[in-house]
């Protein structure tokens, strides 16, 4: 008995983000070092075309669709901890959300999120577009009942250990 409660200890060792009892656990980064890291995400809402011809044109009734998306994917991005249970407090010192008309039916989501700190910021930059994006879809809902959001990816990762991606 006492051999097999070894060998669950050791294969748990090799995964940090559990505990002795195999419980999910937030992973101490306390002796890591504070570096510069950034991290870029971007994702997709799909629209009918007279809907992003109404957001670009100012014709939502809500207000400035991509002003107001803007501001709510930087909201996202300071409240990831809030949202994401295991991911760290951090000090997020810049975040950047910017919108481009991929197609006429495609309108395109990014975000930079930066931090001087010991853990990175990809999870703030996800956040922020998917925040982002969420605050298109509500302000156009009553317009088009068919946008769908999508295709929200990692595009970059810098600094910290495993450094660029």
């Amino acid at each position: 008995m006492a051999d097999r409660w070894r060998i669950v200890e050791e294969e748990l060792k090799a995964l940090t983000h559990f505990n002795k009892e195999g419980r999910a656990k937030m992973v101490d980064v306390s002796n890591k070092d504070i570096t510069a890291r950034s991290a870029i995400a971007r994702g997709i809402v799909k629209m009918k075309a007279e809907t992003l011809e109404l957001i670009q044109e100012g014709g939502i009734k809500k207000g400035d669709v991509l002003a107001v998306a803007q501001v709510a994917g930087i909201m996202g991005a300071k409240k990831t901890p809030g949202l994401i249970p295991m991911c760290h407090p951090i000090q997020v010192t810049g975040v950047d959300i910017g919108f481009s008309v991929l197609s006429d039916t495609e309108l395109g989501v990014i975000a930079t999120v930066r931090t001087l700190d010991r853990t990175g910021v990809e999870m703030e930059a996800l956040t922020a577009v998917t925040i982002a994006a969420l605050t298109v879809y509500d302000m156009c809902k009553a317009v088009d009942k068919t946008m769908m959001i999508g295709d929200i990816e990692l595009v970059e990762k810098t600094g910290g250990k495993s450094d660029h991606r």
